[in-house]
């Protein structure tokens, strides 16, 4: 989870870029000086972060040769979604940038699934250096899966239908492990997998549902609870259960709106799943929350 602080990041920046005027090249050719400065911002950008990124993370970490590191179980997989939706958002944040230097929308969303695919392979062969961690094939296949989910939508619907979200609450989890957790609310939303929830958002309008509004979505959850330690199930007492959720949810980019500063930072935050009273399934039990996020 630690890349999503990069992620939010590449994100703002490569909106930024490709709304700097505000429409894709129209002409139907390459605008050299577009393309000049798109490559720019995201060769830049991907460098510097994964340079910040070693020496704020791995420079503190004991180093040694490269290995593999099987962690396919740790978390209940929470961590392998957060990998999943961290390629697609850079792989479909990167194509608007490409599009909007004049490469057809195709070509943009190959170059940047691969783009994204070789930036997250980058953070993966750091991992494999660390004394801690490891390179994880779970990992890679969970980058790929984000990659291919974006590009396979591009291809068959040629647009995104099915978006993933994130949410995130404070648990109590937090407070009983903070060097595991998180000490303070920004590093639990990113170390305290109880409290994070992923999710599939689309609208059925965008399906062919007719008088559906295209902005309103049904939201299909994934979470966990009692999870204190990465491989273990039972841990202080706790066992830790998976949770289900259906909720509703907004796709920001579907509501019509005049301001251009508003549509680039609905643009950014879209990635984030709106607060809405959600039915939460765990082991069968059905609960409702009037306010989950």
């Amino acid at each position: 989870m630690r890349i999503l602080i990069f992620l939010c990041v590449l994100s703002l920046v490569f909106t930024s870029t490709s709304q700097n005027s505000r429409e894709p090249s129209s002409t139907g050719k390459i605008n050299k000086k577009r393309f000049i400065i798109s490559n720019s911002s995201i060769g830049l950008l991907s460098s510097a972060s994964l340079i910040g990124l070693h020496r704020l993370w791995y420079s503190k970490e004991t180093q040694e040769a490269f290995h593999l590191f099987d962690d396919s179980k740790n978390w209940m997989q929470m961590d392998k979604m957060g990998h999943v939706m961290s390629s697609y958002e850079l792989s479909r944040n990167m194509t608007d940038v490409y599009e909007w230097s004049g490469m057809s929308r195709r070509n943009s969303a190959l170059l940047a699934s691969s783009i994204s695919f070789a930036y997250m392979s980058g953070i993966e062969i750091m991992d494999g250096h660390s004394s801690e961690w490891g390179f994880s094939i779970s990992d890679m296949a969970a980058n790929l899966a984000g990659t291919g989910w974006f590009l396979f939508q591009e291809s068959f619907f040629s647009k995104q239908i099915f978006q993933p979200k994130f949410s995130f609450h404070q648990t109590i989890y937090a407070e009983m492990r903070p060097q595991v957790l998180g000490s303070n609310f920004m590093e639990s939303m990113l170390k305290d997998y109880n409290g994070q929830t992923y999710w599939i958002s689309f609208s059925p309008g965008q399906l062919g549902v007719k008088k559906w509004p295209k902005w309103i979505m049904i939201s299909l959850g994934h979470s966990i609870n009692g999870r204190l330690k990465g491989n273990s199930s039972h841990f202080m007492g706790y066992e830790s259960q998976r949770e289900y959720l259906f909720s509703l949810d907004l796709d920001l980019n579907e509501i019509q709106i005049k301001s251009r500063v508003l549509k680039s930072l609905f643009k950014v935050i879209n990635c984030v799943k709106i607060p809405f009273p959600a039915i939460i399934i765990t082991k069968g039990v059905f609960n409702i929350s009037p306010f989950y996020f």
